[in-house]
């Protein structure tokens, strides 16, 4: 099952975030074909900087996820202010496999 793992950064934690950034990738990647996406949320304006990150994973329960989420060396780091999951039911778009 899909879940979307969205997550707010504490404020002025820019240079945490760069800081674990290679640490964080790696673990995304790590997760292979479950990883469905990932990206960070931006500020508006013509200088977006990060604010958050999007994750969309397959995983086999709730609490799976919430478990891949808690050793995300973002989260670890201490950089999230707020991590929330749902259950994610990709419908339509150019990346979602059609029958």
């Amino acid at each position: 099952m899909l879940f979307i793992i969205t997550c707010t950064d504490n404020p002025n934690s820019v240079d945490l975030r760069m800081a674990t950034r290679p640490n964080h990738i790696q673990y995304l990647k790590d997760a292979g074909d479950r990883l469905k996406l990932a990206g960070p949320k931006l500020t508006p304006g013509e200088d977006p900087k990060p604010i958050g990150s999007v994750i969309i994973i397959d995983a086999d329960s709730e609490a799976a996820a919430k478990l891949f989420a808690e050793h995300d060396p973002y989260n670890q780091a201490g950089l999230f202010e707020q991590v929330t999951i749902e259950p994610y039911a990709a419908a339509l778009g150019a990346w979602v496999p059609q029958d």
